[in-house]
């Protein structure tokens, strides 16, 4: 396998990569990715708990995680775009610029003498153009080569990992020993250091070199995990915390140790129809879940699955988009998440009241079945050409 910039590899690093190299701006940039993401992670693990606090139920939960998935469906495409145009230092420095004002405002969220509710869903206008992993995977699919796909996104799919641990067990640590604000106090400090790096060391523009990664794509329980960890799991923040980094784990594992191994050897489509299906599989012993146990043991299967599906549709789209249009395409990809985002916690709020949680279980299973059917009836092509 050729690495980015050896001789033999698609050309020279891009005008204006500057000291860094090429290989320098891709570890910056999985570095900013883990930051980023250790944020996010530390938010949601207290956003629960706040809203509780705040007086909320877990339909009124919901109706705020709409609010922030359908800003990030509506700003996905049009930050898309607008990396395309400006540039990866641009891209970097606007998002963890909207972090740090969220971040702002969910912390003044936590003042009592405040309007905390307001707070709380005014905090989450910022999140239209908080697309940082975007702005990533633009950047690695503008330095990695075709051949180089696979390692790339399971670099990017560890970042993941590496937020989810440590932004997971530092949002329950954080707000069990400082309180509540702590963890969103330090996301704003970190927040604000990711746009620093972003203007002094992120390359004005990586267009040039060619090849996407996409963060997992949650099914509608994994959208309601906060509540139900706390609500039906009966665990404290930190407890949680200690759940979310085991998820973290496996999916480093996953998706560092396997997923890649496995795409040597197996079609697109392959991997594909073995993920759905074991998707079907997990959903139907999740509906005959009775405690927190039993989800420790359904876990390897749901991360693999949410794993193998990222590589796979990962791969078919980049290769289907011109570098020109990497930042749009990857900008549509990533207003997929926030869609479930949008429905999901408000969908998910009404069923969790209204049948409890196997409910999830028998969606999970009744989709993905009918998606295998589908992926049986056309399945994907073994080759797939690069647009160019």
């Amino acid at each position: 396998m050729q690495k980015v910039g050896a001789p033999g590899g698609q050309g020279q690093a891009p005008s204006g990569m500057g000291a860094l190299g090429r290989s320098g701006v891709m570890l910056l940039t999985y570095v900013l990715a883990a930051l980023e993401l250790t944020c996010l992670f530390m938010q949601f693990s207290i956003m629960p708990y706040l809203s509780r606090r705040l007086g909320l139920d877990s339909v009124a939960f919901g109706y705020q995680q709409t609010v922030f998935g359908v800003l990030q469906l509506l700003g996905g495409p049009v930050f898309g775009r607008f990396a395309d145009q400006h540039g990866a230092r641009a891209a970097f420095t606007l998002s963890f610029l909207a972090s740090s004002a969220l971040y702002l405002l969910l912390a003044a969220a936590c003042i009592p003498a405040l309007p905390g509710v307001a707070l709380l869903f005014a905090s989450r206008l910022p999140g239209a153009l908080m697309h940082t992993l975007p702005a990533a995977q633009m950047v690695i699919a503008d330095l990695s080569t075709p051949e180089e796909r696979p390692a790339a996104l399971g670099r990017l799919g560890l970042c993941f990992g590496v937020g989810l641990i440590f932004g997971s067990l530092l949002g329950g640590t954080l707000s069990s020993s400082c309180g509540i604000q702590c963890p969103v106090i330090v996301a704003l400090v970190v927040t604000l250091l990711g746009a620093l790096l972003s203007v002094t060391c992120i390359p004005a523009s990586t267009k040039g070199a060619s090849a996407h990664a996409q963060t997992t794509l949650p099914g509608l329980f994994m959208v309601m995990f906060s509540i139900i960890s706390m609500d039906f799991f009966q665990l404290e923040a930190a407890q949680a915390g200690y759940l979310m980094s085991f998820f973290g784990v496996l999916q480093m594992l996953i998706q560092g140790l396997v997923i890649g191994r496995l795409s040597s050897h197996f079609s697109e489509g392959a991997l594909l129809q073995a993920s759905v299906l074991v998707f079907s599989v997990v959903g139907l012993a999740m509906a005959l879940m009775a405690n927190v146990f039993h989800f420790c043991l359904l876990m390897p299967g749901l991360v693999f699955s949410m794993c193998a599906l990222n590589v796979v549709t990962d791969s078919m789209l980049t290769k289907a988009v011109s570098t020109s249009d990497t930042g749009t395409m990857l900008g549509l990809c990533a207003s997929v998440q926030p869609l479930t985002r949008t429905l999901g916690p408000t969908l998910g709020g009404l069923l969790y009241r209204g049948f409890g949680v196997p409910i999830f279980g028998h969606v999970q299973f009744a989709i993905n079945f009918i998606v295998l059917l589908v992926l049986w009836r056309q399945p994907v092509p073994r080759k797939m050409g690069r647009a160019q």
